[in-house]
């Protein structure tokens, strides 16, 4: 009987110690939403073991990849050892944010893999198409040329521009591309032939500051188009009947970017310190966005990575018709979207930032400070999880996509950082500066205020 006693005894000691090593954890999706009840996980337990219960937990048939995220720090070591560095408490359970990973990975970045030569001048902008098969060019020698990924070599040169090309945009069923030039005419191109689809299209009375397309799910084919300029106005234009359907008017100095959203309303951002909403069938003004103190320099969406490429993602899948198209580009934004509203984050001189939920109220979710300096460009991840903001302070900042809150600085560039652009895959962030330099960070090896990928430089 004794025997039996102690037997019970040394099993529920053995319990309570199980318990003890163990931790209560609730997993969460990105929007917070449980998925399943509170659950005690091994304290040794990583991101490996947590990979394999979030994919038994979703009844996925095809492993897929995750990332997790205690308060906005990603977990790359051991509970134990989390637990222990930041003396987290565990009478509650611990809420892990579990965000999918894009299942493909973008290449190693060490080496310039090919030069592709042909401008006669500056290159002033560059855009891959939507299904990533071709890069346009636009320069200041007056010529877009189109180029071929594939092989690395020239397609066409389009001539036509009588002033540098300052910005291009491709419409995101890939079947148009439209230029902007300094005298503040637009060209549309045909990707496949490189010959003009229209005459010069002219209205704008200053150069051409941004240009944005309607998005694949809301028009397939892509028929319109928004042009932003120095001269105050935006202009919608239809490029079947190749003219311009609607003007924008309101802001009272240049307009210096816009972004057609995928809610189905056009933001522009001016150096009338406001970023004004419009809706896109008569062109009215709904919303005005008030709170910067000096020029609004950059405009971001949360959704700008779908509403860019469309119905293309890294298959390669190619449509056999619009309707196709369009249900697919839907599919896709609505995933990226999920529950939460689209969002937009603007950048300033006054050296600040805005997080907005326009569809959610006029004023913004949160003021991002830090820079020293003009902000010069944001840019969401293709994830929607991140922010990266370049400034002529010589820095990167990372910010998180949702609560804007900051995470990081990357700091290396000996001059103004001037833009920056994203992997597919949202790991790998790139910065070009005047300092001549491009530099690719990793944002999973971030540390605040450290460099990230070894210093990783590519220029002169």
């Amino acid at each position: 009987m004794e025997a039996k006693t102690e037997t019970a005894a040394a099993a529920v000691a053995m319990e309570e110690r199980e318990i003890i090593n163990n931790v209560m954890c609730l997993l969460t999706d990105p929007d917070a939403t449980p998925l399943g009840a509170p659950m005690y996980l091994p304290q040794n337990a990583g991101p490996q073991q947590l990979q394999q219960i979030v994919n038994k937990l979703l009844n996925n048939e095809e492993r897929l990849p995750y990332s997790f995220y205690i308060s906005d720090e990603e977990l790359v070591v051991p509970l134990s050892t989390y637990l222990q560095k930041n003396k987290v408490s565990v009478e509650k359970a611990l809420p892990i944010v579990c965000q999918p990973q894009a299942i493909f990975r973008i290449r190693p970045v060490s080496r310039c893999s090919a030069t592709i030569s042909g401008h006669g001048e500056a290159v002033l902008t560059v855009a891959f198409s939507p299904d990533g098969r071709q890069l346009a060019s636009g320069s200041g020698d007056t010529t877009v040329r189109f180029w071929d990924i594939g092989t690395q070599t020239p397609m066409y040169t389009c001539t036509g521009h009588k002033n540098w090309v300052l910005c291009i945009a491709w419409s995101p069923d890939g079947k148009y591309l439209v230029s902007g030039s300094k005298s503040g005419e637009l060209q549309c191109w045909d990707p496949q032939t490189g010959k003009s689809l229209s005459n010069p299209l002219t209205g704008h009375k200053k150069w051409i500051t941004g240009i944005s397309s309607e998005p694949a799910h809301l028009n397939t084919p892509c028929r319109r188009f928004v042009s932003a300029s120095k001269d105050g106005d935006a202009r919608i234009w239809d490029i079947s009947l190749k003219r311009c359907v609607i003007v924008l008017s309101g802001h009272t100095l240049a307009v210096t970017c816009v972004k057609w959203g995928g809610d189905g309303v056009i933001y522009t951002g001016s150096q009338d310190c406001t970023i004004k909403v419009w809706e896109t069938t008569q062109g009215k003004l709904i919303r005005e966005l008030k709170g910067h103190g000096h020029w609004v320099n950059s405009l971001a969406l949360s959704t700008e990575y779908v509403l860019r490429t469309g119905a293309f993602d890294h298959t390669g899948k190619q449509y056999s018709s619009p309707e196709e198209m369009k249900q697919v580009a839907l599919e896709r934004y609505n995933k990226m979207r999920g529950n939460a509203p689209e969002r937009l984050v603007s950048g300033s001189d006054d050296f600040t930032m805005f997080l907005w939920e326009p569809f959610v109220s006029k004023h913004p979710k949160t003021r991002m400070t830090g820079h020293q300096q003009l902000v010069n460009h944001v840019y969401f991840s293709p994830d929607g999880q991140w922010v990266a903001s370049a400034s002529f302070d010589k820095s990167v900042k990372l910010w998180n996509g949702t609560t804007g809150k900051f995470v990081a600085a990357f700091r290396g560039h000996v001059g103004p950082v001037y833009q920056i652009s994203w992997s597919a895959d949202s790991r790998l962030l790139l910065s070009g500066s005047k300092d001549s330099t491009l530099k690719v960070w990793d944002i999973r090896t971030r540390n605040p205020n450290e460099e990230g990928v070894s210093g990783l430089s590519l220029g002169q």
